[in-house]
Order: C-alpha cells, then structure tokens, then sequence
C-alpha cells in the first residue's frame, strides 16, 4: 500500500484537455477546474445521473499510470479494493463482490433468483433497466405503486409477498423519484421481507446523503444484499465498477454464477476505485456542489410553477403538468439530453443534477 501511496506522488497527468500539473496541485484543486473543456460543442447530457465533474484527481492519475499494465490481470489488486470497500461498510473482505458495475450484480441475482420460478416484487415506479431478462427467464414482475408523495410502500411491498417470492428490490435512495425511505422503517421491512425472500436494495445514490449505509446488516443476514456503484458519486459510470456487500454465504452461492469472480474488472478500474476510496476531500467537493446547483435547479422550477419532490440524490423529479411548452422539444433544440415520461399522470419526468452552468442553461431553455 505504501509502495502504491507513493508511486502516485510521483506521477503528473497529462491527458487531453489538461496540462501537465504536479500531483498535489492537481489533488487539491476544486472538483469543478476538472469539468471537459469542450462543453459548449458537446450536448448536455442531464440523462443517466453521471457526475458531471468526473473521476477525483487521485483516480485521473491513477488511471493513467495503470494503462501500462493493461496487459496483465489485476489479481494482485483485487484484495486491496476489496480491503478497502470491505471497511468502507464496516463488514469483512469475504462478505464483498466485485462486478463490472452494480448492473453485473442485479445480473448475477436475477440468475440467482431463476433457479427456481417464482415472481419478484418492485416498486412502480423505480429503476427498472434491468427486469426484461428476469421475465426471460421466467419470473413474474409484480409492481407496487408508490405513496402519494414518490416513497416506496413498504407496507404494501410486505403484502404482496407470497410463497412464489424470490426476491424484493429497493432502490434507496428511490430513481427516478429521489426519494429515500425512512431508516428504522426499511429495518422493520428487511427484517420482515428477507423471511421469505431475498432483499435486494440498491445503495447507488446513498453517498449523496448523510444516510448510513445498511451494508452492516448483511453480515447476519444471509437474504439481504446490498449493491453499491462507483458510478455516480466516485465519477466512473464509463470505468464500470461495482460491488454487492452480503453474507459471506451469500456471496459465494452468487461467485459460483461468475466463471471467474471479480475478474470482470479492469486494472484501470480497479486503481481508480482504489484512488477514489482514498479521496474524501473530492467526495466532500462533489456533495457540496450537488447540493448548491439542486438548490438553485429547485428554486428555478419552482418559479415556472413545476413542482418538484424533495431529492436525496443528484437528479430531480418534477411535475410537467403546469409546463404550456414542448419540453423534450426545448431540451432537443438547445442540444439537452434529458429523459421522458415516468408517470402519465402527472406528467413526472427526470433531469439529472450537471454543473452550475448545465443548469442555468437548462432553465434558460424551458423557459
């Protein structure tokens, strides 16, 4: 670790669009001196929840001296990320897998889960990229409607559950809503649900909030799996990397799926994860410049009469039932990518939190 500590002192970046800056010049500089030069040409892509501020400084470098080594497997790296994952969530190194973003994880469950046929029982509406194979393969999709103010129904998910369950998803903090459940009230649902099924909840926005994590609560239940992504706080949806944090008997019945668990991650992605892990301060950045620019989003819709639900996340969810104009014409005429409709009823569809600038000109072209 200290040979690795010190390999990256020594190392400057250059990359496109950077000049060449001595390391702790670069690791101390604000996470908005990082944004790609070439914003005003590209669109503005306020679709898919990235950070708009990219991997920390310590993970560019890391990368970029890792490129080298491309042509060998990171075996010898695997530990260290699990290492520092494994006490990131307060649990052991034997209770982490690794997985090409938390996307490869869900795949992994959804094998899991169709051993046997069954249903599985989610919220509508939430992050759902990822059923149409569990359908495939022979699982029925049973959706539970969300409360009146965008929160998962817990009590109503608890109902729903019969002895053909599998499995349970919880996306929380809630996309596309932003919403989050209460604490102590997820706890009693966990605690309930993982009786007769897995529960499966999805921590890919919890860094944006001052919620603790409930990856400790894996290590005494084997049905609970918790599934986390470097994708949107760390900055490195593109290097894919994630990780499911469970029971250590959970995450071996889950490793026998993968015909080499953890080596579907890259050496590249794999230091980046490291470096980011190590930069609390980019972290700290990010969070601040969220929370300033979703204030300000927030304030701007509500001036245009939209109404919006209080978000836990880097993306907001807003009504367009007020909205007189074309709204996908506006962002597609001002070269924003943005997302479509969730809810019908309402007209409740997505933006994604981008820099202070992004913002101003996403307001500017809905009004």
């Amino acid at each position: 670790m200290n040979n690795r500590r010190n390999w990256l002192k020594k190392v400057s970046l250059g990359a496109v669009g950077l000049s060449i800056i001595p390391f702790e010049g670069f690791a101390n500089s604000p996470a908005e001196n990082y944004i790609p030069s070439n914003l005003d040409k590209s669109p503005i892509l306020l679709r898919s929840n990235e950070n708009p501020y990219g991997p920390s400084p310590l993970a560019r470098i890391a990368m970029t001296k890792s490129v080298n080594s491309s042509n060998r497997y990171g075996w010898n790296l695997y530990p260290e990320l699990i290492a520092a994952i494994a006490k990131k969530n307060n649990v052991s190194d034997n209770n982490i897998l690794l997985g090409a973003g938390s996307t490869e994880i869900l795949d992994l469950v959804l094998q899991y889960s169709a051993l046997s046929k069954g249903n599985f029982i989610m919220a509508e509406t939430t992050y759902n990229y990822w059923t149409d194979p569990f359908e495939k393969l022979g699982l029925k999709k049973i959706t539970i409607p969300l409360t009146k103010d965008k929160k998962h129904d817990l009590t109503g998910i608890l109902k729903a559950i019969d002895s053909d369950t599998k499995m349970i998803y919880i996306c929380n903090p809630n996309n596309p809503t932003g919403t989050i459940c209460e604490r102590e009230n997820l706890i009693s649902f966990i605690k309930e649900a993982t009786k007769k099924a897995f529960v499966f909840v999805d921590e890919a926005y919890i860094d944006f909030t001052t919620e603790k994590s409930l990856s400790d609560l894996t290590i005494e239940n084997k049905n609970l799996i918790i599934t986390k992504t470097f994708s949107k706080m760390y900055g490195l949806a593109g290097a894919r990397i994630g990780y499911a944090v469970a029971a250590s008997s959970t995450i071996e019945e889950l490793s026998i799926l993968k015909s080499s668990p953890n080596l579907s991650i890259s050496v590249v992605s794999t230091v980046a994860a490291i470096a980011s892990l190590g930069d609390e301060k980019f972290v700290q950045q990010v969070c601040t410049l969220n929370d300033e620019v979703k204030k300000y989003t927030i304030h701007q819709l509500t001036l245009l009469n939209l109404t919006c639900i209080p978000s836990y996340s880097n993306f907001l969810y807003f009504s367009l039932d007020n909205y007189k104009k074309d709204y996908f014409k506006q962002l597609e005429d001002h070269n924003i990518m943005g997302t479509k409709i969730y809810e019908e009823n309402g007209k409740w569809t997505r933006i994604t939190i981008g820099t202070m600038k992004e913002m101003q000109q996403f307001i500017e072209a809905i009004k």
